[in-house]
């Protein structure tokens, strides 16, 4: 129960941290003085909601990247250790896996390149 409460504290760090930098899209300007209101609002909240959309899934992608990274590391490490005379084939396939996660979370970042510039 501890550790249950442990990482649901640590979770709500994590979302307090990602609210907290994504805040500063709330205060910008508007863009134009010359514009109606009612578009110059809709205009910034858009660009508000993209901000924290972006960062949530680049915060989600580079935190399950690093959590499955870390997981497929100790594995291999430990199946090493049982079994010095598979290292071989054991770092093969920790490097293929650690490329297949790698690219995920470039693959999550394109997403969200593609939120903020074409959305």
């Amino acid at each position: 129960m501890n550790k249950l409460l442990k990482k649901i504290i640590a979770l709500a760090g994590v979302m307090l941290l990602t609210l907290a930098l994504t805040a500063p899209a709330f205060a910008a300007d508007a863009p134009g003085a010359a514009e109606p209101a009612a578009q110059t609002q809709e205009e910034g909240s858009s660009i508000g909601l993209k901000a924290i959309a972006a960062g949530i899934a680049v915060g989600l992608a580079a935190a399950g990247g690093a959590v499955g990274m870390g997981l497929a590391t100790a594995k291999s490490t430990e199946s090493i250790a049982r079994q010095p005379e598979a290292e071989g084939k054991v770092r093969t396939t920790l490097m293929l896996g650690l490329v297949f996660i790698e690219t995920a979370i470039i693959y999550a970042l394109l997403v969200v390149i593609l939120i903020i510039f074409v959305l």
